[in-house]
C-alpha cells in the first residue's frame, strides 16, 4: 500500500471540482475519486458529502496528524503518533496513517469535537477490542477503515480530551456508537461482526449520512433512535444511501424510531428477518433501493414495523418510491404520505434503481493507492 505524502493546506469549493467527475452517478465518489492527485488534496472530501449529514467538514481546518503506532497500551495517557491520541485533541484533525495496521483498543476510542479519520492509502483495521464513540460532540468524518470484531469494554477509565478523563460503564460494543452528537459522516467503511450495532444513532443524534459502507455477517445492523419513550429523537434526521447490505446479515438496516429517515440507493442481496423496521410514528422515505428477497419463503417482507398494532403503524408515513422489489420481496407502505412529512425525510435525489449496481460496486473500505484515482 502507498504511505501517505501530501500535506497540502488547500480548501476547494465543490463547484471547482467537475473537471474530475467519475460520471458514476454516486455524486460522493464523483466529487473527489476520479482525482489522480487526491493524496494531496485529502481535505477536498469535506466538501463532497450529501444528505442530512452533509455540513460534517471534520477536520477540514485543521492540520495533518499522522498515526504511526498501532497500540493503544493506556487509554488515560495515550502515546503521541497512536489513533487515541490523536482523536482527543481539542482542535480540529485530518487523520491519517503512515501505513497498513491492525488497531486493538483496549477502551471506546471517545472522539473530540472536528475530527476526520481518513483511512485511504493504507489498509488500517480496527478490530478485536472497543470500538469508535462519538459521544456529545460534532463534526466528525470517518472514512475508509475496516472496523469489525468489536467487544464490550468499560468499567475503566478513559480519556477524552487533554484536560478530561473519566469513569467509561461498560459499553454494548457497537462498531460505531453515535450518542448525543450531530454533524456525522460515515464513508466507504466495511463493517461487520460485532457484539452489539455496526453503526447506532442515540439520544438526540442528528445531521447523519452513512453512505458507501459495506455492511457484513452481523445481527442488528443499524439502531437509530434510544427508546420508544425518548421523544427527542423526534428531530433525528439520517441519511442511509449508496450503502451495499451483504451476506449475513439478519435484521435493522436500519431500525428507526421517531425521526425521518431518508433510504436510498442502496443494495440489500442478504436479510434473514427483515431490511427496514421501527417504532413509534419514524417517518421513512425509501427511494430507488434494489431489494433482494431470500430464499426463505418467510422473510419476503422488507418491512416490519415492531410490536405495534396495525391500527397504529397504518398512520406511520413509510413509503417506497423507485425500489426495484426482487425475488419476492415486498414493501408494505403505510400513512397518509403528507408531503411536510416526506420533505423532512428527503436528503438528496434519488438515482434510478436500475443503476444501483454501478453506484455500490465499490462500497466499503476502498484500495486507494497514492498517485493514481482512488
Amino acid at each position: 500500500m502507498g504511505k501517505h505524502r501530501g500535506m497540502q493546506t488547500n480548501i476547494t469549493d465543490r463547484g471547482d471540482l467537475g473537471f474530475f467527475s467519475c460520471s458514476t452517478g454516486n455524486p460522493i465518489d464523483d466529487c473527489w475519486r476520479c482525482d489522480p492527485r487526491w493524496h494531496l488534496r485529502r481535505r477536498r472530501l469535506a466538501d463532497c458529502g450529501v444528505g442530512f449529514g452533509r455540513n460534517a467538514i471534520g477536520g477540514r481546518n485543521g492540520k495533518f496528524y499522522v498515526v504511526t503506532d498501532a497500540g493503544d497500551d493506556d487509554p488515560v495517557n495515550p502515546r503521541p503518533g497512536t489513533l487515541r491520541h490523536a482523536v482527543i485533541q481539542d482542535e480540529p484533525l485530518w487523520i491519517v496513517f503512515k501505513g497498513d495496521m491492525v488497531i486493538t483498543l483496549k477502551q471506546e476510542l471517545i472522539m473530540n469535537s472536528f475530527k476526520t479519520i481518513d483511512g485511504r492509502g493504507a489498509n488500517v483495521h480496527i478490530a478485536g477490542g472497543a470500538c469508535i464513540t462519538i459521544q456529545f460532540v460534532t463534526n466528525i468524518i470517518i472514512h475508509g477503515l475496516h472496523i469489525h470484531g468489536c467487544k464490550p469494554t468499560g468499567n475503566a477509565m478513559v480519556r477524552s480530551s487533554p484536560s478530561h478523563y473519566g469513569w467509561r460503564t461498560m459499553a454494548d460494543g457497537d462498531a460505531i456508537s453515535i450518542f448525543g452528537s450531530s454533524h456525522v459522516w460515515v464513508d466507504h467503511c466495511s463493517l461487520s461482526n460485532c457484539a452489539d450495532g455496526l453503526v447506532d444513532a442515540v439520544m438526540g443524534s442528528t445531521a447523519i449520512t452513512i453512505s458507501n459502507n459495506y455492511f457484513t455477517n452481523h445481527n442488528e445492523v443499524m439502531l437509530l433512535g434510544h427508546s420508544d419513550s425518548y421523544t427527542r429523537d423526534k428531530g433525528m434526521q439520517v441519511t442511509i444511501a449508496f450503502n451495499h447490505f451483504g451476506e449475513g446479515l439478519i435484521q435493522r438496516m436500519p431500525r428507526c424510531r421517531h425521526g425521518s429517515f431518508h433510504v436510498v440507493n442502496n443494495d440489500y442481496t442478504h436479510w434473514i428477518m427483515y431490511a427496514i423496521g421501527g417504532s413509534s410514528d419514524p417517518t421513512i422515505n425509501s427511494q430507488g433501493n434494489r431489494y433482494v428477497a431470500p430464499k426463505n419463503p418467510f422473510a419476503k417482507e422488507v418491512t416490519k414495523r415492531v410490536e405495534t398494532a396495525s391500527g397504529v403503524w397504518k398512520n406511520w408515513n413509510w413509503r417506497s418510491e423507485g425500489d426495484l422489489l426482487l425475488n419476492g420481496a415486498f414493501f408494505i407502505p403505510s400513512g397518509a404520505g403528507a408531503a411536510a412529512s416526506y420533505a423532512r425525510a428527503s436528503s438528496l435525489g434519488a438515482k434510478s434503481s436500475s443503476m444501483i449496481g454501478s453506484i455500490t460496486s465499490t462500497a466499503g473500505a476502498l484500495l486507494c493507492r497514492v498517485g493514481s484515482k482512488c
